[in-house]
């Protein structure tokens, strides 16, 4: 009897999070599993549990960083020499900052931008030319609402997702007809450790179930938007009502708005560092 090749999916950003809960699910999919990031033990960890409940899978991990200037190619070339076929392509690794963007430290804003833009596109146009040439694959390149409207206090940020949900609505069209298809999920507030890392979120609020989601809830759209081939996936009531009302209100209202939201979030981060100083 034929065995049928298990299909393979790339995770970037894959150690906790969204990431983690994508490769979980990916390898329920019955993918094998190629999982990036900077933090080995936490990528060891996860093997672990992956392959606790799910023996059959191969998973394999790259522990770099990806806001190099080669990380892109680095991985693509360990692939190709290992004769690694990547049929989905998850581009989730990301971070943020908050704070006034003269203040917020160059090289930090430097290397986000290397992620969200520079590593994403990379990654993206090595593999989707692959996946071109063998006449299929997915994408999916995870933004945020935060990239439907520019926000003070998080100015770098959001312009990175703008830039994510732009470049990957329009290549969506251009691979229409190819059997590749581009998704790009846009999350709002997400229970993970994203808010710690930013310095953002009152934690009353980021626990409340009306605005916010779990890690594992907003993984689970954003893949069944994928294999459905979605192009934008905005999981959660709220989050498609804040996005759809953008549009019609003025601009400089929206940014008044989130300036509000901004400043009162840095209020939260302020206090926390007076309470629990370095």
């Amino acid at each position: 009897m034929a065995t049928t090749l298990k299909k393979t999916a790339l995770v970037t950003g894959a150690a906790k999070g969204i990431g983690s809960e994508m490769a979980r699910l990916m390898a329920r999919q019955d993918y094998n599993l190629i999982l990036v990031d900077l933090k080995e033990s936490l990528l060891l960890d996860l093997k672990k549990s992956i392959l606790d409940t799910s023996p059959e899978i191969d998973v394999q991990l790259l522990c770099l960083d990806l806001c190099q200037d080669d990380a892109a190619a680095s991985i693509h070339a360990q692939l190709k020499e290992a004769s690694k076929t990547v049929n989905v392509l998850i581009n989730n690794a990301g971070f943020g900052t908050l704070g006034f963007f003269h203040e917020i430290d160059w090289d930090r804003e430097r290397r986000m931008i290397r992620l969200h833009v520079e590593t994403l596109t990379h990654l993206t146009k090595l593999f989707l030319k692959d996946m071109i040439e063998g006449g299929s694959g997915r994408i999916l390149n995870v933004a945020s609402v935060a990239g439907f409207q520019p926000s003070p206090l998080m100015a770098v940020y959001n312009a990175t997702k703008a830039y994510i949900l732009s470049f990957s609505e329009a290549i969506a069209n251009e691979v229409a007809g190819t059997g590749v298809t581009v998704t790009v999920l846009c999350p709002g507030l997400t229970r993970t450790g994203f808010q710690a890392t930013v310095g953002a979120g009152d934690p009353a609020f980021t626990k409340n179930q009306l605005y916010s989601s779990s890690a594992e809830e907003v993984a689970r759209f954003g893949i069944n938007a994928m294999l459905r081939g979605r192009t934008v996936a905005v999981p959660g009531i709220m989050n498609k009502i804040f996005t759809t009302a953008y549009r019609f209100l003025p601009r400089k209202m929206v940014t008044r708005m989130l300036r509000k939201i901004q400043e009162k979030n840095r209020s939260f981060l302020t206090k926390a560092q007076s309470d629990h100083p370095a």
